[in-house]
């Protein structure tokens, strides 16, 4: 019996030796292809096109400036005016909050980044033009395959793969250039509009941002905050998540303008985002313009300056200090530019915007991302789908208000389209709301009867106090649960208790769907998400999981 034990555990060590093999061969070969950093060039200056208003009018006589500050992943526990966070602080951000509206009840419009940019970009929900997955680069979705299926998370319910083919490149995935965006909306009524940070919405066939609207994209060609031999960044692996592995292999640090070739940022990413976006504001001082800060911070990889990681000494656990230094950056950036435009006489009549693409990933490692919410990003699950949502606009909005009807990130773009004067497109089903009237009581009504969010097997809809959610895989078994949200936080499913309340929402859902859009490209894989625990901790039998398509 001893030799029969001693060949089963060589087995074992061979099995998994050559699954180790085989997953580092993969993320070689992703390295070598779309990880080279030799193909970034040097650093450039971007020369930012400046003038002046066609009718002389000063600030306070022009159209409101536009300024819609995006955060990718950023957790609901992260922005501290949301509640005692020991880890990390957020004095500019919270101070946007207090100089202008909260928005309690603020909704990503998906679970993932991509959809959400989508539907700020168009005021119309994603699959209405069928934009329901996030496109992801070469090589991913077959990288996380084969990690995944040697993850020893046994509890876990498996995959479901996609047979079919995807006909479309990773430029080719994105918003058809028939949308009209806010930036084409805006630039009609003479607004110079600008792009910052990260799209994720399509670089081939016109759906670029500079073939969408913006006159000027300095955009993220890659996501490496800053090179990886850089003393003065500090950096964080998760060696047990398969996203970030990938991302380590397949990221560059990279920036292009205008669809130019790749060049390397001159600093920090985050911090050099700011700076662009602070001469930006600069050289428009004299005229309107919209500019699209979309911020990478705190996405994965987590990489932070050495000071701002330096600065938190008390954090003990290293992921999470390098995290909370990459949130410093990020608040000390909003803060430049509120300070920007109050030194350029535009603070009064600028419309800014904050908020984030979707609510903090468990797959991080840290537990509290989105306390007091459930669940994370890539699930439909309050953490998330409901992120901070603030707008300040002096000239118009009340200070130091909440709102606490449920909006979306649709409704961005509908009220920075009337804040210009401009027209919604009258020949589509639009979904925003100019949320103006609400906050300032001119509407007493709800801005939305319901909301709805899909991406494949997980779908929800909420009303003003119910939200049903589903878990639906192809071939699988279908779940479903219903929560009341001035209740317990999604503890408790109270579907058996409200038979009558659960199908006047399916039937919403119903509606809804049959009106959307077939996707432009299909799913990959549909995945069990662990809802309560972060991916750093092994799977219970107690656990509850909600499928996931992409």
């Amino acid at each position: 019996m001893r030799w029969i034990l001693r060949i089963g555990i060589a087995l074992a060590l061979v099995v998994s030796a050559a699954w180790i093999f085989r997953v580092d061969m993969v993320l070689f070969g992703v390295s070598r292809t779309i990880g080279d950093q030799s193909t970034v060039g040097l650093s450039q200056t971007v020369n930012w096109s400046t003038g002046a208003d066609p009718e002389g009018r000063g600030p306070s006589e022009r159209p409101p400036n536009i300024v819609l500050i995006l955060a990718d992943d950023l957790g609901w526990n992260d922005i501290s005016m949301n509640g005692p966070n020991p880890t990390t602080q957020t004095p500019n951000i919270d101070a946007l909050a207090a100089d202008g509206v909260t928005f309690s009840q603020g909704y990503a419009a998906n679970g993932t980044c991509a959809p959400s940019r989508a539907a700020l970009m168009s005021g119309r929900y994603g699959t209405r033009f069928g934009f329901e997955y996030t496109p992801t680069p070469p090589g991913m979705m077959s990288a996380l395959r084969l990690m995944d299926d040697g993850d020893e998370r046994a509890l876990r319910p498996a995959s479901v793969f996609n047979p079919e083919e995807n006909e479309l490149s990773y430029d080719e995935m994105g918003m058809p250039p028939s949308e009209i965006t806010l930036a084409e909306l805006l630039s009609e009524r003479g607004y110079h509009t600008v792009h910052i940070g990260k799209w994720h919405l399509g670089r081939a066939n016109g759906m670029a941002p500079h073939d969408q609207g913006f006159d000027e994209s300095l955009l993220m060609s890659s996501g490496l905050y800053g090179r990886r031999d850089d003393e003065e960044v500090v950096q964080a692996r998760q060696d047990f998540d398969p996203i970030d592995r990938f991302l380590w292999a397949a990221l560059r640090f990279a920036a292009s303008f205008n669809g130019g070739p790749d060049f390397e940022p001159t600093k920090y990413l985050t911090d050099y985002y700011t700076d662009e976006a602070v001469r930006v504001i600069e050289a428009n001082k004299e005229r309107p313009f919209f500019l699209y800060l979309a911020h990478w911070a705190p996405h994965t990889p987590l990489q932070a300056t050495r000071e701002d990681y330096d600065a938190l000494s008390d954090i003990e656990l290293h992921r999470e200090r390098v995290y909370a230094a990459m949130i410093r950056s990020l608040d000390r950036g909003v803060g430049r530019v509120m300070q920007a435009l109050k030194e350029n006489g535009l603070d009064q009549n600028t419309l800014v915007m904050f908020s984030s693409d979707n609510g903090g990933a468990g797959y991080i490692g840290l537990p509290d991302v989105n306390a007091p919410y459930r669940g994370w990003k890539i699930t439909l699950f309050e953490g998330g789908i409901r992120v901070p949502f603030l707008a300040r606009w002096p000239a118009q909005l009340p200070a130091g208000v909440t709102y606490e009807a449920p909006v979306h990130h649709f409704d961005m773009y509908a009220t920075a389209a009337a804040a210009g004067s401009a027209q919604l497109p009258s020949d589509r089903v639009m979904d925003g709301v100019d949320l103006t009237p609400h906050i300032t009581g001119i509407d007493t009504s709800t801005p939305h009867d319901y909301l709805f969010f899909s991406s494949g097997a997980a779908q929800a809809v909420r009303d003003a106090r119910w939200k049903l959610m589903v878990s639906a895989p192809q071939g699988g078994q279908r779940k479903e649960w219903l929560f009341d949200l001035n209740a317990d936080g999604e503890r408790k499913n109270l579907l058996a208790e409200n038979p009558d309340v659960a199908a006047r929402l399916r039937d919403a859902l119903a509606k809804h769907k049959a009106e959307q859009a077939q996707s432009r490209w299909p799913w990959g894989s549909t995945t069990a998400i662990n809802i309560d625990r972060d991916l750093a901790k092994p799977d219970q039998p107690e656990d509850e999981f909600a499928y996931w398509s992409n």
